[in-house]
């Protein structure tokens, strides 16, 4: 994982996503997940893009069920933006870097 991500938890969850100022772009997946390792460089190379605008973090549905049902994670991936703990928007499916790219610009412009 790209040291830019942050590897989230059921135990770190509220310190590193909900008590995190600015916007968080949190990727729900799974090893066994097909679309989930074909938008892994994307999800990577965006952290790198947007160092210090935005926090990556992903989170392994397998590994923490509880997170996951919390937030009705139907398919994965799912990428669920977060601003000032709260859940803002969410895009699920390996979608194209530039629909990503819209998102997350749209986001930091509020």
């Amino acid at each position: 994982m790209a040291e830019a991500i942050v590897a989230v938890t059921s135990a770190t969850w509220d310190s590193e996503v909900l008590k995190s100022d600015g916007l968080v772009m949190v990727d729900f997946w799974a090893a066994w997940c097909g679309p989930c390792r074909i938008i892994a460089p994307t999800v990577e190379e965006l952290a790198g893009e947007y160092a210090g605008k935005l926090k990556v973090a992903k989170l392994n549905t397998d590994e923490n069920p509880d997170v996951a049902s919390k937030y009705k994670i139907m398919g994965i991936p799912t990428l669920i933006f977060f601003k000032g703990g709260e859940k803002v928007d969410q895009i699920v499916g390996a979608v194209p870097k530039p629909q990503l790219k819209a998102k997350i610009d749209a986001l930091l412009a509020k």
